[in-house]
């Protein structure tokens, strides 16, 4: 699209030819659209709000509204080339020396790459994040210095080496195949590239300078925008005697409630920078209160308002839930050794100390398990993740002393963290939508996205700033990255899946093989090049056992392939200890224009938040099958809204299309749990698998989760309710019940269906 540059901020009326212009090429080759329809009684910027108006009606006009957008962009920062785009930012110190120089030397090489016609691709909404959120602007004026091509490129210079990297990074990101994480969009280049997304601490001992020096790392990485995982399992319970007094602890929600404030000081004063999840086993004498911490009918003073919570749960308090057993909860102090061990040797040490004593008090397995659910239900929070299934299959957990304690903010990342060992992942996600055809999936094309995507995630590493020196020494040493994907909902889309039929689940279980195999094969061709990550010979890769190798039942499309690759890596060795992460991709998901990772649609018809204002969108798949079958009409659009997005009442539809249609919130969840299950011998990290409930009850929430921990899932994340449901207080009942009825007929079980 030739694109004429405006002033900024000038204002055209009507009677000026300029703005029609602008508008008619906007429209151009969109036949649904009508430039007609965009009144030229404001500027260009009101010219943009208008058609992104429409886009409830025709989805056309996203595009429209993103063309005339790119103008609006394309008059603010004037007509610069690349390169004096990264001399003026350099300039104004946001910048680092090396990418400013790599771009001079290469200027008019890299000049030549950047495409402006690809900012067609974008959606309105897609564009209108970039602009808001990502293009560098003056310190001062805040004017726009980089267009949304400029942006893309820049970012790839920042972890390129020479102008052929640039370029197939930028290719990627230029037609929307592959995003890093927002990081990285952010900081690659910058003065301080601080370009990973994941930060884990492990607990802090149960010491005063232990506890504080958390707190510090915490303020560190909040500071520079780290999504945190902590741990709070070692520290003691409330009534634990604090030796050499005659004092005893307030247990750890004092201690959460002071970490709650110390996020949020980092975070006063603009944008949200940090975040953080504290995780917490449950057979911690303070569990019941820990699990209060987000309640929201209590006092608001008792709250925690910046921290998410997570249950650490080892299968040991699985299996005594569904016996009905009786649980013990321990005050760390006096059991410090549970913390460090998982699977078989936990077992052991729980029910010795048990055995001989040492718990605060027992509770009845089921009851603190429904108190779990109830956390849940009315908040959302409370994540259930799997301490002994996250462990067995850890490329890093060979050795003894080697623990994954915790998962990160978006319970997708799983590495060993230790007192002086801060666990980091930079993250990247693959556009799936950008890689399937009318006759499926481009296969040789998603591995060749899968490789550079791995390369590039590699650099990462090399080319970052870290807050805290246990945070650089601990990626360094391991090397982990988390190659994720986004936009599945969209291929089933458009190869008339239903998101629980047995083809949907086939082909996501190929996908994740797919990339697997890529990112295992590229990672193991650096480490020919450049040497293994320092830990390899700490690995179970080392021992000669991948991670498909932890599922005997799988069945691996490419069996030969794995093998072959298993000879490579027992030559050259792994130069990342771990590979695949599927994050929630929120926000590249939108600059991509395709839906959130593995999720299924929320709505067909939902709302978008900018930092322009509100904006509605619709399913532009949903539209074309209507529009195909004259179905789009006034009368269909009216009941789509009306029922929140959903088709599965509106009787004009087809049944085909209603059934192609549901929302997450009428999908069985059954069948998320067993896409996330199948494809979990592809996923050496995990996945942030949310999972949905209108109304949820104790009940239904209790065979669920028992049902996703029996599927062997390692992690799970939000639990979305809609409407927030207010759970009453109940006894046990409704759980035992549940989870009753998910060992007897899983099948047939209200919750999973």
């Amino acid at each position: 699209m030739t694109q004429q540059l405006i002033a900024p901020h000038t204002t055209i009326t009507s009677a000026e030819p300029a703005l029609k212009a602008e508008v008619e090429r906007a429209c151009a080759g969109l036949p649904d659209t009508d430039p007609r329809r965009i009144g030229l009684t404001g500027d260009l910027a009101e010219a943009v709000r208008q058609a992104a108006a429409l886009v409830v009606a025709e989805p056309a006009y996203s595009t429209v509204a993103a063309r005339l957008l790119a103008r609006l962009i394309a008059g603010e920062t004037g007509p610069l080339t690349f390169g004096a785009s990264v001399a003026a930012a350099h300039a104004q110190g946001l910048l680092n020396d090396e990418t400013a120089a790599f771009v001079a030397r290469n200027a008019p090489a890299l000049d030549a790459l950047a495409d402006h016609d690809a900012d067609d691709r974008f959606t309105y909404f897609g564009l209108r994040t970039v602009h808001d959120r990502y293009l560098l602007r003056h310190p001062v004026t805040r004017r726009v210095l980089e267009r949304p091509q400029f942006f893309f490129l820049r970012v790839a210079c920042g972890l390129a080496e020479t102008v052929a990297e640039a370029a197939e990074l930028y290719g990627l990101m230029s037609r929307l195949a592959y995003l890093p994480s927002s990081p990285t969009l952010f900081n690659s280049g910058a003065a301080r590239p601080q370009l990973s997304s994941c930060f884990l601490l492990d607990s802090p001992r149960d010491e005063l300078e232990a506890i504080y020096e958390r707190y510090g790392q915490v303020a560190r990485l909040s500071k520079y925008a780290g999504g945190i995982g902590i741990s709070w399992t070692r520290v003691r319970s409330r009534g634990s005697l604090i030796r050499g007094t005659n004092g005893h602890s307030n247990g750890i929600v004092p201690w959460l409630r002071t970490l709650d404030a110390s996020v949020a000081a980092v975070n006063q004063g603009g944008r949200r920078k940090g975040a953080a999840c504290v995780y917490l086993e449950p057979w911690h004498a303070d569990v019941e209160e820990f699990l209060e911490l987000r309640d929201n009918t209590g006092e608001d003073a008792r709250r925690t308002h910046n921290l998410n919570l997570a249950n650490w749960v080892p299968d040991e308090f699985m299996r005594r839930v569904e016996a009905d057993a009786t649980w013990s909860l321990f005050d760390p102090k006096q059991v410090p050794e549970l913390a460090d061990l998982w699977g078989e040797e936990f077992d052991a040490a729980y029910r010795g100390a048990e055995a001989d004593g040492r718990f605060v008090r027992q509770v009845p397995a089921r009851q603190l398990y429904g108190a779990m659910m109830r956390t849940l239900a009315q908040t959302g929070n409370g994540w259930m993740t799997f301490k002994d299934a996250a462990n067995r299959a850890c490329n890093q957990t060979a050795e003894p002393g080697n623990v994954v304690h915790l998962s990160n903010l978006c319970t997708e990342i799983l590495e060993v963290t230790g007192d002086a060992e801060t666990a980091v992942c930079n993250l990247g996600s693959i556009n799936l939508a950008a890689h399937v055809t009318d006759d499926g999936l481009d296969w040789t094309r998603l591995r060749a996205t899968a490789r550079t995507a791995v390369r590039f995630l590699d650099r990462t590493i090399d080319r970052g700033f870290y807050p805290t020196p246990e945070a650089a020494a601990a990626n360094r040493r391991w090397r982990p990255v988390g190659l994720g994907v986004m936009g599945l909902a969209d291929v089933f889309f458009r190869l008339r899946l239903a998101f629980d039929s047995p083809e949907a689940l086939e082909l996501s279980t190929r996908i994740a093989e797919e990339i697997a195999l890529a990112a295992y094969g590229e990672s193991a061709a650096l480490a020919a090049a450049n040497g293994p990550h320092p830990s390899y010979d700490r690995t179970r890769a080392a021992r000669g056992v991948l991670h498909p190798d932890h599922w005997p039942d799988a069945t691996p499309v490419h069996a030969a392939e794995w093998e072959a690759l298993r000879t490579r890596i027992g030559e050259a060795g792994l130069r990342n200890s771990l590979l695949v992460a599927i994050a929630p991709t929120a926000t590249i998901a939108s600059i991509a224009g395709c839906f959130e990772c593995i999720e299924p649609q929320v709505s067909n018809v939902f709302k978008r938040e900018t930092l322009s204002g509100e904006f509605l969108q619709i399913n532009t798949y949903l539209v074309a099958d209507l529009k195909k079958r004259g179905l789009w009409t006034p009368r269909v659009r009216d009941a789509i809204k009306r029922a929140d997005g959903s088709v599965a009442g509106v009787a004009e539809l087809p049944a085909d299309l209603r059934t192609l249609y549901r929302t997450a919130w009428e999908l069985p969840q059954k069948a998320l749990i067993d896409l996330a299950a199948a494809r979990t011998p592809y996923v050496d990290q995990s996945q942030s698998l949310n999972l949905f409930m209108a109304a949820p009850t104790i009940g239904k929430l209790s065979s669920m989760y028992a049902y996703a921990w029996r599927s062997g899932l390692k992690t799970t994340y939000y639990l979305r309710s809609r409407p927030a449901t207010r759970i009453t207080q109940t006894t046990v009942t409704p759980a035992a019940d549940a989870v009753a009825c998910s060992l007897e007929n899983p099948e047939t079980c209200e919750a999973c269906q």
